[in-house]
C-alpha cells in the first residue's frame, strides 16, 4: 500500500513540475508575440484544455472499439502548440524581434481552440463495452445437463384419455383373491425324506408335523410349502 502511494505521489509531483513549466513557457510566448495582460495567462489554459480533452475523447474510443482520428488529430495539435512553445522559448526565439508569422499564428490560436473544443464537447457519447464475465467450466457443464423430468398434475378430467369415474365411497372395495401356488413334484428321494420328517415329528410330538416346519428343515424355498403339504 504505501509503495503504491509513493507511486502516485511521485507521478502527482511530477505532473505538477511538467505543467507548470510548460504553463510558464506558454505564457512567455503569448506575452512576447503581443499578448499582455490576463491575455497571455488564458493562452496555456486553452492549450491545455485541449490537449487533456482531446486525450481523454481518443482514449474512450479505442476502447470502445471505433475510430479516434478526430480526437486524435486535436491531440496532435494541442501537442505541437505545448512543444512549440517549450522549444521556443530554449533561446532559439528573441522576444524583441518575434516573426510575424508566430505573431499570427498566437492570434489565431483561439479560434482553432473553439473550434477543436466545440467538435470534441458535441461529439456523439460514446459507451465503453462492457466486460463479458468469465464463464467457468463447471457452470458450463452444469448448464449442458439434462434438466430432470418435471410430473405435470392433470387436474382437468377433459385432458385425459379416458374418462374417469368416481368409485362409490359406500360400496366395499374387494380385496384380492391370493393366487395359488401349483405344487412342484418332488423328486422320490426328496418324498421319502419328507416322510421320514413326518414321522419322527408325529413320533416325537404325537400331533402332524407342520408343512413350513419340515420344508425349513430340508432347507427348501418357500414356494415349495404346498410341495412338501401335499406329501405330508
Amino acid at each position: 500500500m504505501r509503495a503504491h502511494l509513493a507511486r502516485v505521489d511521485a507521478v502527482i509531483v511530477q505532473a505538477v513540475i511538467a505543467g507548470a513549466l510548460s504553463f510558464s513557457h506558454l505564457h512567455d510566448l503569448a506575452a512576447a508575440a503581443g499578448q499582455s495582460g490576463w491575455k497571455a495567462w488564458a493562452y496555456p489554459v486553452s492549450v491545455d484544455l485541449l490537449l487533456v480533452a482531446a486525450w481523454r475523447r481518443m482514449r474512450q474510443a479505442q476502447r470502445a472499439g471505433q475510430a479516434a482520428g478526430g480526437p486524435r488529430l486535436w491531440f496532435l495539435i494541442a501537442l505541437a502548440a505545448s512543444l512549440g512553445a517549450n522549444v521556443a522559448t530554449a533561446g532559439l526565439l528573441d522576444p524583441d524581434d518575434v516573426p510575424a508569422w508566430l505573431r499570427v499564428t498566437v492570434a489565431g490560436w483561439p479560434a482553432v481552440a473553439f473550434f477543436g473544443g466545440t467538435l470534441l464537447a458535441h461529439a456523439p457519447h460514446i459507451q465503453e463495452e462492457p466486460k463479458q464475465p468469465a464463464v467457468s467450466t463447471t457452470g458450463a457443464k452444469a448448464e449442458s445437463r439434462p434438466a430432470p423430468p418435471v410430473a405435470v398434475e392433470m387436474t382437468d378430467r377433459d385432458a385425459l384419455p379416458v374418462p374417469l369415474t368416481d368409485p362409490d365411497p359406500a360400496e366395499p372395495v374387494a380385496a384380492p383373491a391370493p393366487v395359488s401356488v401349483p405344487a412342484v413334484a418332488l423328486p422320490p428321494a426328496l418324498v421319502d425324506r419328507v416322510r421320514a420328517l413326518a414321522d419322527e415329528h408325529r413320533s416325537t410330538t404325537g400331533r402332524p408335523a407342520d408343512p413350513d416346519d419340515v420344508r425349513a428343515r430340508l432347507g427348501l424355498p418357500p414356494s415349495m410349502t404346498a410341495s412338501v403339504a401335499a406329501r405330508l
